[in-house]
């Protein structure tokens, strides 16, 4: 069976699959600090819930954007699952794609996973918009080569600048609220943040499809793409899954 890590900079997505299905999922928050050691008490516990034996374990794939945590993530799959991991990033490890733009080192790995797991499961050309630490905005063209984006700052970012910036403003959840006229400080708040991304994707998404002349299939993923799926019609497709369906097919195309 295959380990999958998808590890960003809030959280840490790990995956098993057998070879036809994907047995178990778990998410751990993003810290530095914690050791192999950690991370092996935590998934052994897991794996016994779902009655997954690690020594079944045998090959390991890693996309990781947190350089400080790179070596417990590594030192994890060699030590208590004996298997080396193939590392997204390491020019031994082929994406089957091209980076078709100035600096092709640029991208973080997750970036181009997500335009590997998007285009097998949804053809292309597409945009992936994936609502995580920032909102990226990814293009794959026809042929499932990744050809740039745009990098926005997370929802809950312009949440926490009105928080910090201005002293009666307290922090309130990113939801929807019930008119986009607020009638008190916190849904006005509320209807700013949620109406305002939903014009920002909107507004990117038009002047993206312009900009490359064709039309492009839009797919969701990641924590606030739900909610925000239902804010505008130009998001065609909901896929939690783009991420660790990429790191599979990555697997497999260095197999």
């Amino acid at each position: 069976m295959l380990l999958a890590i998808d590890s960003g900079n809030t959280n840490i997505v790990f995956g098993v699959h057998d070879g036809t299905e994907w047995r178990g999922k778990w998410r751990s928050s993003t810290k530095a600090e914690r050791t192999a050691d950690e991370f092996a008490v935590w998934m052994s516990q897991l794996f016994t819930l779902e009655g997954i034996d690690r020594k079944s374990i045998h090959s390991a794939i890693l996309s990781n954007v947190v350089p400080a945590i790179n070596h417990s993530l590594i030192s994890l799959c060699r030590t208590f699952f004996d298997a080396e991991p193939l590392v997204i990033g390491d020019p031994s490890v082929k994406l089957g794609i091209k980076v078709l733009i100035d600096h092709p080192s640029d991208p973080g790995a997750d970036r181009l996973v997500n335009a590997v797991g998007a285009y097998v499961e949804h053809g292309g050309p597409l945009i992936v918009i994936d609502f995580g630490t920032a909102t990226t905005f990814d293009v794959i063209d026809a042929d499932g080569n990744y050809c740039g984006g745009v990098i926005a700052p997370a929802a809950a970012h312009s949440v926490d600048a009105l928080h910090h910036a201005a002293a009666q403003l307290p922090r309130v959840d990113v939801k929807r609220p019930p008119t986009v006229i607020g009638k008190s400080t916190v849904p006005a708040m509320q209807s700013g943040v949620y109406w305002g991304y939903a014009g920002l994707i909107e507004g990117l998404v038009k002047r993206i499809r312009e900009e490359a002349g064709m039309d492009m299939k839009v797919v969701a993923t990641g924590g606030l793409a739900p909610l925000f799926a239902k804010a505008t019609d130009v998001i065609d497709l909901l896929d939690g899954d783009v991420t660790l369906r990429g790191l599979l097919e990555i697997h497999r195309r260095n197999a």
